[in-house]
């Protein structure tokens, strides 16, 4: 993996630093003996230039717009592929075959309830806290109720912790939905697939039968598995920072949902629809382009361009595809909002300062809009993110925790404070 090196010089000293070459992407530098043997260390804030592990799991291109799973194509996935059987790709590294699917199909199916006392943990938050709010809390309060699955090194128990975080998200993301508009919590049923049952214990209630619509459900399954990872983000770290110091499974996903709730990070189709709903109307679109293409006006459009893809985003055009099914599907004509968002779109594509500055509308964009029509609240569109992001982590975690180079997470700093400076006395200040 690391037959040539790169040379180092300063101070009268030579280094050799190993490139390290991978499957795809770029080579790196290995600077792991860096500060033993140089004194030196490197500074890279937001690690935008850091490896901070190998992995196998997820592959992003951002030149070519590329997003692998495991080495497959997330459009093939998007396509052809369903959410739990994405869950298995990412768990195992490999897709199952039809016994190996009806098991892990069975075994999250019959996860999905929530231990009964929980209700009342969730009693204890205020009516009008926000779903993020009250996910982070549920979710860290999980090892206070499922013990035999804490000990990070049993693999047995891990394992078990994994099926229960990806059976039990959906449940306590509806379940943080329906406390927030003072709804009864819906149990979940296990004659409905994964986004089937989630559809269905957010939007029924006991007082009349509600059939989940199999083209939303399709939808919200393309949602979830085009959410299911994506390499080593501010979450995902996160959750791997968490790790690295032994904190149980429960917590580690407490730490990535709360990271993920940054309007930077997860939070960003939650602003891009907030965005479309400030413009308000079509009429008003001009003065906002205008806006965006004034450097020194602080607006800016939300939902397009990304920081990682720099020609598009390749989950986008699988997103926009289930966009103009599901506003189709519910004929949504009239909505102001929605109509905004289209012309957009369209000025976007076509609008020459748009198309030489790559600000394509993304994922989150489409994403905003098709849980929009579907009848969800912006404070819900970060809950579903984490819980479609939920295996992803887990994935990542597990690898973690089986990387025999695994070592607590402990970055450098540049420190530019006070040079060393002696007490005084208050007296004598």
């Amino acid at each position: 993996m690391a037959d040539r090196a790169a040379k180092l010089t300063f101070d009268g000293k030579d280094l050799e630093l190993p490139i390290l070459e991978p499957t795809e992407g770029p080579n790196c530098l290995d600077i792991r003996k860096l500060y033993a043997q140089g004194h030196v260390f490197t500074y890279d804030p937001g690690f935008t230039s850091t490896a901070s592990c190998d992995s196998t799991i997820t592959f992003i291109d951002g030149d070519r717009g590329e997003l692998w799973y495991r080495g497959y194509p997330i459009e093939q996935l998007a396509e052809k592929s369903h959410y739990l059987e994405v869950c298995y790709l990412l768990l195992y590294g490999e897709l199952p075959n039809p016994t190996q699917m009806q098991d892990f199909e069975n075994r999250v199916t019959r996860h999905t309830m929530v231990h009964e006392q929980m209700h009342y943990f969730f009693r204890g938050f205020r009516r009008d806290s926000h779903p993020m709010a009250t996910m982070v809390g549920v979710v860290g309060a999980m090892s206070a109720f499922y013990h035999d699955s804490t000990d990070i090194n049993d693999p047995v128990q891990r394992e078990i912790a994994s099926i229960r975080l990806i059976a039990k998200m959906p449940t306590v993301a509806a379940m943080a939905y329906k406390y927030s508009i003072g709804q009864p919590f819906v149990y979940p049923r296990n004659d409905l697939d994964y986004a089937a049952n989630f559809l269905h214990m957010c939007f029924s209630v006991p007082a009349e039968k509600y059939d989940v619509n199999p083209a939303l459900a399709k939808a919200m399954d393309r949602i979830f598995t085009l959410h299911a990872d994506h390499e080593q983000n501010a979450s995902t770290s996160t959750v791997r920072l968490a790790g690295s110091s032994g904190a149980n499974p429960f917590a580690c996903i407490a730490a990535g949902i709360a990271c993920l709730w940054g309007p930077a990070h997860g939070g960003a189709n939650q602003a891009a629809l907030e965005m479309l709903q400030q413009i308000g109307s079509v009429d008003n679109i001009p003065e906002y382009i205008r806006r965006a293409k004034d450097k020194d006006d602080p607006f800016r459009l939300m939902g397009f361009g990304h920081r990682v893809y720099k020609n598009f985003d390749p989950r986008a055009k699988v997103m926009k595809e289930s966009a103009d099914e599901v506003l189709d599907l519910l004929g949504i004509e009239n909505n102001e909002t929605l109509k905004v968002a289209k012309e957009l779109e369209r000025i976007a594509l076509e609008d020459e300062y748009f198309v030489d500055k790559k600000l394509y509308p993304n994922v989150d964009f489409y994403s905003g809009i098709i849980l929009s029509a579907m009848g969800f609240p912006t404070a819900m569109f970060t809950p579903i993110f984490a819980l479609s992001r939920t295996v992803g982590w887990i994935a990542q975690w597990k690898e973690m925790i089986g990387d025999p180079q695994n070592k607590i997470g402990r970055p450098r700093q540049l420190y530019i404070g006070a040079d060393r400076r002696d007490y005084q006395d208050v007296s004598a200040r």
